[in-house]
């Protein structure tokens, strides 16, 4: 997406060090004056990078990052800090906190493993996904609102069965105005709308949204699109999980999942 000016938009613009303010973009898809955290979790990732890039340079990838979300996330002005718990050489533990207003609405911890050539013996058991460009759009603006959705590309295998979807999935919105973003914060940017492609019940019927976003890396994705082979299952006294292997275009890159709070809306 473009502006008149042929500038690329976004999904956040900074305000200082450690202050982001969301765009309409950023919108949720439960309710519009709250933010999707999709883009959330790929903004913190963001703000990672940005602590790494002050620290000596060391060849750590992210192998696993967990959030906790704590409240409702208001679509205001967000601010985030991350520390070192853990530093290492081989190993090493982030710490990042989302506040808005003063409260804390997000925790996430990252882990970062060294980086050895185990190419003789990379393997997975999951097999890679058809091409996104074989497969046609999915107008998911039609089961959600939002700005988030609005701004995505959707391209989706038709369903066997509720709860059980493939689908790929990217963006031309920028994560930051006017800031280059790593391919890892793009692509972790777009892995919570996992929740959204392969629903159990209608979402006009029921609430499901996640309280957390776990992601396990054995490969370091690369975009621009995040391919998605979710499974969302409802338990019989109010919770669900949304499971994903999570692909790239050269193959399986990893796992995520969320856990949900399952409602009937009144």
């Amino acid at each position: 997406m473009t502006t008149g000016t042929g500038a690329r938009e976004s999904y956040y613009e900074r305000t200082d060090e450690r202050r982001y303010k969301p765009t309409a973009h950023a919108g949720g898809a439960w309710s519009t004056d709250e933010q999707h955290f999709s883009p959330l979790a790929g903004l913190v990732v963001h703000a990672i990078d940005r602590h790494l890039a002050q620290h000596p340079a060391r060849n750590l990838n992210l192998a696993r990052i967990s959030y906790d979300i704590l409240g409702r996330i208001a679509l205001d002005e967000c601010e985030i800090t991350v520390e070192t718990v853990r530093s290492g050489r081989t190993i090493e533990l982030l710490e990042a906190v989302v506040a808005i207003g003063g409260r804390t609405v997000v925790r996430a911890r990252a882990w970062l493993l060294a980086s050895y050539d185990t190419s003789a013996v990379a393997d997975s058991p999951h097999e890679p996904l058809p091409d996104p460009e074989t497969l046609s759009r999915w107008a998911m603006s039609d089961a959600w609102d939002g700005g988030y959705i609005s701004s995505i590309d959707v391209r989706r295998l038709p369903p066997t069965r509720r709860g059980r979807t493939t689908a790929w999935i990217s963006s031309l919105v920028d994560l930051v105005a006017g800031e280059p973003s790593s391919p890892l914060a793009s692509y972790i940017a777009l892995v919570d709308t996992a929740n959204g492609i392969a629903v159990q019940q209608d979402p006009t019927e029921w609430m499901f949204p996640n309280l957390d976003l776990t992601i396990h890396l054995h490969r370091q994705p690369q975009g621009p699109w995040t391919g998605l082979d979710t499974t969302v299952t409802f338990g019989p006294s109010g919770q669900g999980l949304t499971s994903s292997v999570l692909h790239d275009v050269h193959g399986p890159v990893g796992q995520a999942e969320q856990i949900l709070t399952v409602r009937r809306l009144a």
